[in-house]
């Protein structure tokens, strides 16, 4: 089996829409499994121009398996102390070799190489309902030393998303202490 291999996508990849379209496909694709319910019908969780907006801002990293795209992570600064990751997706085809274990560790090293010493993650979950996505990812986060300290609302940070959904979410935002 090849390892896993993860690294920043460099600015210039924003330019390469066959990458830009498989970030955004692979996204789209996992969290229409992920939050399969939530949404109203065809809402996608992401766009082209977006990822290639994030690439350009030096958000992106990519995990690779050999030449293939296995996964990505969106990482972004959120103060001098406080780093978050977000929008993590394993390409179902990869599942189980440890993907999002490698994505989420190269997000935590990179923040602390960049002077941050507290990780943040944002978990959007049914209010009403519990879906088995999100209970096996809040044991997964809670196990890889992640806790939750609040419970928002999406129309906090995402107000635009809002009414796309098709069932009332809260946002349980997550801490880990890191370096």
């Amino acid at each position: 089996m090849l390892p896993v291999e993860v690294e920043m996508l460099p600015a210039a990849a924003a330019g390469d829409g066959a990458v830009m379209n498989g970030l955004t496909g692979l996204v789209n694709e996992v969290y229409a499994v992920a939050e399969r319910g939530m949404w109203v019908g065809g809402a996608a969780r992401s766009s082209a121009a977006e990822f290639a907006g994030l690439t350009r801002a030096g958000q992106i990293a990519v995990a690779r398996v050999g030449a293939e795209i296995a996964g990505c992570i969106r990482i972004q600064r959120l103060d001098d102390r406080v780093a978050e990751f977000g929008m993590l997706a394993a390409a179902p085809a990869h599942r189980g070799i440890g993907v999002g274990r490698e994505l989420v560790r190269f997000a935590e090293c990179r923040a602390v190489a960049e002077g941050r010493n507290l990780m943040q993650l944002e978990l959007l979950v049914p209010r009403d309902w519990s879906h088995p996505s999100k209970e096996r990812l809040d044991a997964w986060y809670t196990r890889i030393g992640y806790r939750v300290v609040r419970t928002g609302s999406i129309d906090e940070a995402y107000p635009h998303l809002a009414p796309l959904l098709a069932t009332p979410c809260r946002f349980v935002i997550y801490h880990k202490e890191i370096g």
